[in-house]
């Protein structure tokens, strides 16, 4: 039961009761909802804290699995950096031991991947800000080493590809066939001191006479491209010379047919023309040199194909035999 309030009234002398205006209701209604309604707040907040939703217990559960993955993630990355950085090691040895040029550099391979606001976006996530901004950081790392890897990779392939084709360009065959040479040592003539045949005197002979019968193909020692076709009554008579590029010019002489003209690229094998007795020759043979940065070199460093370790001493006694040249 609700109590009443009364007062004494001095002028009437009576005790009159006590009745609030409106607006004291009101305020007092306002008070009474405000106070329940803070009052509920802070239990719902103390139930969510400590005694969370079955729902909430999922997502709680979720999260830190998530954790665990994340843990995993980096355990991942850690693995993938390491084995890249082996790549790069190996990559490194490559590019010092096969092509002689500078590894990467050190200051490139682990350069950075950006500011430190780069990954401020994530700061505002207060449970997963932290992994996820860790994560991150690896992956970009990664990413960064893989481009420079990639990049790395793709100077590597251009200079095989060069190699590959100063490899081919490097004259590096006998100028006939092996199958067509004389083995006889008394004739061939190398690279040295030589009697001359025409003015029996000593002179320079700077090639080595392959002999072997008129009309033998003769074979493009390398790739290239012709640069000088010429017929002379003497000296060389008939001859062809081929620029292979990276400083290496041959010069075949003494043809007795051409089957190359001047500018046509040459590939390492292709016939050019036939063995012959022209220009200042005494017997069919080729005369052929090595001319490397301008100066003419021996040519039997350049003879290796298709023979033994035995066979090309064979060949190497026969050249160094003081005797006399065919030319």
């Amino acid at each position: 039961m609700r109590k009443e309030k009364f007062v004494y009234n001095t002028q009437t002398l009576r005790y009159e009761k006590v009745v609030d205006p409106l607006r004291v209701k009101l305020l007092k209604l306002l008070g009474f909802v405000s106070a329940v309604g803070v009052s509920a707040v802070i239990v719902i907040s103390i139930v969510l804290a400590y005694f969370p939703s079955p729902k909430e217990k999922a997502l709680l559960r979720e999260i830190e699995q998530m954790k665990f993955q994340y843990m995993a993630l980096n355990s991942d990355f850690d693995m993938m950096s390491k084995v890249l950085n082996n790549i790069q090691e190996r990559d490194a040895g490559v590019h010092r031991m096969i092509f002689g040029m500078d590894p990467i550099d050190e200051s490139v391979w682990n350069g950075g991947t950006g500011g430190s606001d780069k990954y401020s976006n994530l700061t505002k996530f207060k449970n997963s800000g932290e992994l996820l901004i860790s994560a991150k950081t690896e992956v970009d790392k990664i990413k960064s080493k893989l481009a420079v890897q990639s990049k790395s990779l793709d100077e590597i392939t251009n200079l095989a590809k060069d190699r590959e084709e100063m490899w081919a360009s490097i004259p590096a065959i006998k100028p006939v066939r092996s199958d067509k040479l004389k083995r006889n040592i008394h004739r061939l003539s190398g690279f040295g001191m030589r009697m001359h045949p025409i003015f029996k005197r000593r002179r320079m002979h700077k090639g080595i006479d392959f002999t072997c019968p008129e009309g033998t193909p003769i074979q493009a020692t390398g790739n290239g491209k012709v640069i000088k076709v010429s017929k002379l009554k003497n000296g060389y008579g008939t001859h062809v010379v081929i620029d292979h590029g990276y400083g290496y010019k041959t010069l075949y002489a003494h043809m007795s047919k051409v089957d190359v003209k001047k500018g046509q690229k040459i590939q390492r094998g292709q016939v050019i023309g036939a063995v012959g007795n022209t220009g200042s020759s005494t017997a069919a043979h080729l005369h052929y040199e090595v001319i490397h940065r301008g100066d003419k070199v021996n040519p039997i460093h350049y003879c290796m194909d298709g023979l033994t370790p035995k066979e090309y001493q064979e060949l190497a006694n026969m050249a160094s035999v003081t005797n006399q040249s065919f030319d």
